[in-house]
């Protein structure tokens, strides 16, 4: 199966030619800070199977918990968060999700797992069926 995926102007455009590796919320506050919401819905596909179709995404480099690069794509017009790519991941791609067209926002109403729960708003309560994370990895 191909996920693809836009942002909302449609300026930016890419395609995974992968099923998912893993679907996972994120808590952390960067993820927070980078999206303005209590959290992060992703899924997580091997790089070589990324691509972006359409336009050029601009990016924004920060150092996570771990110490190494986050990388943070979004659309250079209108600003849409797309993906990321983590120095911690080399290999993967972490699609955020509501960028996904054609419904895969929902990720398939699975979530693998949680990661940063220490930081998850007091609001939310842990999705029963994902493995949950006080931090990444």
């Amino acid at each position: 199966m191909t996920l693809h995926g836009s942002c909302m102007c449609g300026a930016t455009a890419f395609t995974s030619h992968s099923e998912p590796i893993m679907t996972a919320l994120c808590h952390c506050v960067d993820c927070q800070k980078w999206t303005g919401s209590a959290f992060t819905s992703n899924v997580v596909v091997p790089r070589d199977t990324f691509k972006v179709i359409k336009g050029i995404p601009k990016y924004f480099d920060i150092a996570g918990a771990s110490g190494k690069n986050n990388r943070h794509f979004f659309c250079g017009t209108c600003g849409s968060n797309l993906f990321g790519e983590l120095d911690i991941m080399d290999d993967k791609t972490v699609i955020k999700a509501g960028s996904l067209d054609n419904g895969e926002a929902s990720l398939r109403n699975q979530v693998d797992i949680e990661f940063f729960v220490k930081n998850r708003v007091s609001y939310l309560p842990a999705v029963d069926v994902a493995k949950q994370e006080p931090r990444f990895g």
